[in-house]
This record gives C-alpha cells, structure tokens and sequence, in this order.
C-alpha cells in the first residue's frame, strides 16, 4: 500500500488543478475569439457607426468605420506597430479631447520609425476603423485580478502629421489567437498530467526503497 505525503502531495494537486484550469481558461478564450471572428467578419461590410465614447467595445462595433473630431490632442503615448504595408515601426496614439466633458477619443494617428518625435497635428476629423486598447494586463491580473475595461480606439485611415498610415485592425490576428489557445489549452493539460505522472512514479519509488 503506497503511503503517499501529504503536503507534497497538497502542494502538487494545487499545481496540478492550477495548469488544468489555465487549461479550460484558454478553451474559454479560443471559443470566445472564435465568436468573436465570425461577428467581426460580417461587421467589415456594414456601414460607419458613432464612434463610442466608453467601453467596452461591443463585438457589433469591432472593426466598423467610423469618425470622430479631435479638439486637442491633450498626450501622446508610443508603442509598436506596423504601417499598411506591413513595415514596422513606432506607433503613435493621441488622447484627444472632444467636448468639455466625456471620456475623449483615443486614436491611433500613424506609424513612424523613430521614437520620441514631435508630431504635428493638434486635432481634426479623423475618420478610421474601430478597435479596442491595447490590453497590457498580465496573465495573472486577467484570472485573479480585477479586470480593465479596454476603451475603443480609433484606427486613422490616414497617416496624420506626417505620420505613416498605421495598419487597419485585421482578421489574421484574431485567427492567431485561436490558434494560441488552442496550442496554449494542449500546453497546460499536458503539463498537468505530465507532473502528475512523474509524480506518483516519484512516491512509488521512494515507497518501493527500503
């Protein structure tokens, strides 16, 4: 009869429960982004929307023209990203004001390869294709902590202030995310029953020493 211990054993059945659910987690997802695509497909034909003040975004309103008019650009904040023929660069996001009062636009007004440059344009119409934020949560503030609701943003058509043409938001990138977490799903489960495995044939083991 194998006598098995019990904190190690605690321990590894927490791990273990841990990588099954971050498991599930990802089928969640996948079926989620799978949703997502087929709504988001129809959604490129329809006509141009208001441009919506808060988020969440709703999957209706993902990936539709729209326009918005920019009073003043109040900050500018830089990431990466990649202009419409695919080069990549710095790409230049500007919270703009559009009223007294209300939660502003965020739009993405080009591309550039350099960083930290001065960009000419203060504000206009600005005509574009409707996505969400970048979501910079981790993994682990998504499933334990308080989630962020990502605000729309507005993808310019046009480069602006001399900036390039930043690329439209795109249905490739919600497939690669259906394939992620589909390989992400294979990952967990395989690394659960993996140390399970390893696991009772480590306390076999040691029960079989004399």
């Amino acid at each position: 009869m194998i006598r098995w211990p019990i904190i190690p054993t605690i321990f590894v059945a927490i791990a273990v429960a841990t990588m099954i659910g971050l498991g599930f987690w990802q089928l969640e997802r996948k079926a989620h982004n799978a949703l997502l695509l087929k709504q988001v497909s129809a959604n490129k034909s329809k006509p141009a929307i208001t441009y919506p003040g808060l988020g969440p975004v709703s999957m209706s309103a993902l990936h539709r023209k729209s326009s918005v008019n920019c009073l003043r650009v109040s900050a500018w904040t830089e990431d990466s990203g990649s202009d419409n023929t695919g080069k990549t660069g710095t790409r230049y996001l500007a919270e703009c004001v559009t009223g007294a009062e209300g939660p502003g636009a965020l739009i993405v007004a080009g591309i550039s390869a350099r960083p930290n440059e001065t960009i000419d344009w203060n504000g206009g119409q600005v005509e574009g294709i409707i996505t969400t934020e970048p979501d910079r949560q981790s993994m682990i503030a998504k499933l334990f902590g308080k989630r962020i609701v990502l605000r729309p943003m507005l993808v310019s058509k046009d480069g602006l202030g001399g900036l390039r043409a930043a690329d439209p938001p795109s249905l490739s990138k919600i497939e690669s995310k259906i394939s992620s977490n589909g390989f992400y799903a294979i990952q967990w489960f395989f690394f659960a029953s993996a140390a399970a495995i390893i696991y009772v044939l480590a306390v076999r083991k040691r029960t079989k020493q004399p």
